[in-house]
């Protein structure tokens, strides 16, 4: 029984060292081409959730209070995020010339807008993070100490590109 599994084990392993290396396509650049970052239905409040806490560990990290996810921020960035498709390009105001406070209203949220980070690309929620996060007016928007509330959703294309959206509001003195 012994020999059979060593035997087994054995053939398994010449095996696997006869598959082919799967090869890294290059761009004109040298540099790996990016890989479709496939976001399935099931993989939504995972994402959601990935992104908030990431965005409070970085907002710990500059003093700033934490953000909750609030679901009328959510449905405004969905919204921003499909029409930024559909108009293929990456922007803050909608196809019906609305900004992101009129979107911000039309979902019902009760408090203040403070700001909108939007990304067209390839990458990962983490990855559009890190770049929002290189660029300083993107920083003040996630860091900003009067945010008690983070919307973030997005929309991705048949070709795999990826529209993200994320929205910062705070509680009106009142509300």
């Amino acid at each position: 029984m012994v020999r059979n599994f060593w035997w087994v084990f054995s053939v398994a392993i010449m095996l696997a060292a006869c598959a082919a290396p799967q090869e890294t396509a290059l761009g004109p650049d040298g540099r790996p081409l990016p890989r479709v970052y496939q976001i399935r239905n099931s993989d939504v409040s995972k994402i959601q959730y990935r992104m908030l806490d990431a965005v409070n560990s970085l907002r710990a990290a500059a003093a700033a209070p934490p953000v909750e996810l609030n679901a009328m921020l959510n449905a405004a960035a969905a919204t921003h995020a499909r029409d930024m498709s559909v108009q293929n390009r990456p922007w803050h105001f909608g196809s019906d010339g609305s900004s992101p406070i009129d979107r911000v209203r039309r979902a019902g949220y009760p408090g203040q807008m403070l700001g909108e980070n939007i990304s067209e690309t390839y990458e990962t929620e983490l990855e559009t993070l890190a770049a929002w996060m290189d660029e300083t007016g993107s920083r003040e928007v996630l860091l900003d100490k009067r945010a008690t509330n983070m919307g973030f959703s997005w929309y991705q294309d048949s070709s795999g590109k990826i529209w993200w959206t994320l929205v910062m509001g705070g509680t009106m003195a009142g509300v």
